[in-house]
């Protein structure tokens, strides 16, 4: 029997380990479940090369809970560890054995999937237990250990009688940490984090049947061979699906289409990306990418990975290239995380482009699904805007969608302005501004819908990358006005008598926001309109969602614009008495505003009162 202190460089390291170095004690489990795969598979990989001459055979891993004895084993059939291995990798903290084993075997190890690299990871288990032991045969020809601590920087290594090649960690779990005894909570973390390991794992509890000891277990409640670690030439479209539900068993939707990844150059990483169906709330949508390191789940926040536009989409990212803490939580700043965000873009936008190319008419079909997606990354990404362009997808108000080199195309004959720059006319709410799409329509002028709710941003952008095209919302400034025609319409009234109207008109409206216009429009047109000046709506709009702060607060300003054509403005100038004039006026611009959804409060009130008065 030999006893000693453990090597440690600090007073006492097991109250840091408990109260600092992990800020989420349930890793534990994680841990100590990580370092049983890795011992499992440094012993495949020197079977494989004739270093370790056993039989590796089907080894598992068990998770064992003992309330009676209050102890959770963790137990493997690795390659185990000799009296002098434990004093080496157990009782120098820090030092890792994995990161020593893939030194050592550098060449021929680089793929086994060894996951441990922080040497901290077994001492995890002090932060539930206040003694743990450790019983461990190594495939070699040599006695078994036992190793012993309770949490001090004492230790007790003794042989054992351990016939079985493999070790057992035995945790006495404190009385703080008993709710890691229960069925479900175990079952929980081991779903959580170890539901795609490499090796088999399974789950039993110990119980105490009519005298005798029994230890039930569970089948194998992880999947060894995950959708990711295979090729796609191996996967059919219903596995990618079934792999869906496996990960997202609550949610009911298909996936739009997924986008695997393989890369083993410059650096490694796996996985598959599912385009989902969003709702409205983007935040919700978020968090819902798995990031796993050699099959252990790290985190479902991929911020910094996966480019910010990406997060709205679901699936898994495996990479033993991205850098983490000692707790494998967290990010470290490393120029690899850039190269695989960048790969990832690049990756979706050739995907999107592949199915834009091969079935446009399905495209088209799904594209309110994943605009927002693309309509953000283009916003928040310069390598996926530079893309984007050849797949994004603008569609018309009549259901059509066209990319925006076949709107320049189509627009081009009659949709510029006097300088002849492109007028892209668009709606961003078809039944609010359903008049004003049907006046453009009447005029042979195609209107887009565009309603996400980060259009504003979005043109304001693709009109910085085009200087000959300008985006008009429908409802703003009048058309006629910007578009260069061949048939310029007449003005039934004399100059006098657009200039004695425009009086009598701003007169009403005096100390309000609007501004009078007079127009020769088409006779049919509505006799009076509301629209806004397009760059402070467009402005007011981005301050809303997050942007155009710098300017301070838009006020709220609006054109009435009067049709001299109309038979409305030839009456009112005809009426000699004050008040009838007045009302045909006020009655003209209330049901403007009430078109637009201006009208409310005790103004909409006022209206439905003159409206009664005047039936009666």
């Amino acid at each position: 029997m030999t006893s000693g202190k453990i090597n440690v460089t600090v007073e006492n390291i097991f109250p840091l380990i408990k109260k600092f170095l992990y800020s989420d004690h349930e890793i534990f489990l994680r841990e100590l479940v990580s370092n049983a795969t890795d011992a499992t598979l440094k012993l495949k990989h020197l079977t494989s090369i004739g270093e370790a001459k056993v039989e590796y055979g089907n080894p598992i891993i068990e998770v064992i809970a003992d309330k009676e004895n209050n102890t959770l084993t963790i137990k493997d059939q690795g390659i185990g560890m000799t009296s002098e291995e434990v004093e080496k990798y157990i009782n120098q903290v820090a030092f890792s054995g994995a990161e020593e084993f893939l030194e050592k075997y550098k060449d021929s190890a680089k793929d086994t999937g060894i996951i441990g690299h922080f040497g901290l990871g077994f001492y995890s288990a002090f932060m539930v237990a206040n003694k743990v032991e450790i019983i461990t045969k190594s495939y070699k020809e040599e006695p078994a250990a036992h190793w012993t601590c309770d949490g001090s920087p004492e230790f007790t290594l003794t042989t054992s009688e351990k016939n079985d090649r493999g070790t057992e960690i035995i945790l006495h779990i404190a009385d703080d940490s008993k709710e890691f005894l229960e069925d479900f909570k175990i079952s929980e973390l081991l779903t959580k984090y170890n539901k795609f390991m490499p090796v088999p794992i399974k789950f039993g509890t110990k119980t105490e049947k009519e005298g005798e000891t029994e230890v039930v277990v569970d089948n194998i409640i992880n999947n060894p061979n995950p959708a990711w670690t295979k090729q796609p030439s191996e996967l059919s479209d219903e596995d990618y699906k079934n792999f869906y539900k496996e990960l997202y068993p609550m949610q009911f939707d298909e996936p739009l289409f997924h986008i695997h990844l393989n890369v083993d150059y410059p650096f490694n990483l796996t996985g598959i990306l599912y385009f989902p169906k969003l709702t409205g709330d983007l935040q919700i949508q978020k968090d819902k990418i798995q990031l796993y390191q050699n099959q252990v789940f790290v985190t479902d926040n991929v911020e910094g990975i996966v480019p910010e536009f990406l997060t709205m989409l679901k699936g898994v990212i495996d990479s033993p290239d991205i850098p983490l803490n000692v707790s494998r939580s967290y990010l470290q700043a490393d120029g690899n995380v850039k190269k695989i965000s960048n790969y990832i873009t690049r990756k979706v936008a050739d995907k999107l482009k592949s199915l834009f190319n091969e079935n446009r008419a399905d495209f088209e079909q799904k594209w309110n699904d994943i605009k927002i997606v693309i309509e953000y990354g283009m916003l928040t990404d310069e390598k996926f805007y530079e893309k984007a362009g050849s797949f994004t997808l603008y569609p018309t108000v009549d259901d059509s969608y066209l990319t925006l080199d076949e709107i320049k195309e189509q627009f081009k004959a009659n949709q510029t302005d006097k300088d002849g720059k492109l007028v892209v006319l668009y709606a961003s709410n078809k039944e609010a501004q359903h008049s004003y799409i049907s006046a453009a329509k009447e005029k042979g002028y195609t209107v887009l819908l565009l309603d996400s709710p980060i259009v504003p941003h979005l043109i304001q952008k693709l009109e910085m990358s085009n200087e000959n095209v300008t985006f008009i919302r429908v409802d703003s400034d009048h058309v006629d006005n910007l578009i260069k025609k061949d048939d310029t319409v007449v003005s039934k009234l004399t100059e006098d008598e657009s200039k004695s109207l425009k009086e009598v008109v701003e007169k009403v409206v005096e100390g309000s926001s609007y501004t009078v216009q007079t127009e020769a429009m088409d006779s049919n047109a509505a006799p009076f309109m509301i629209t806004q000046p397009e760059f402070m709506r467009r402005m007011k709009e981005m301050q809303a969602t997050g942007g155009g702060g710098m300017f301070g607060n838009f006020p709220d300003i609006y054109n009435l614009v009067v049709n001299t054509n109309s038979e409305l403005a030839s009456k009112i100038l005809s009426t000699e008495d004050a008040e009838s004039k007045n009302f045909l006026i006020k009655q003209a611009i209330d049901l403007a505003k009430l078109s637009q959804g201006l009208l409310k409060g005790e103004e909409l009130t006022a209206f439905v009162k003159r409206n009664f008065e005047s039936i009666k």
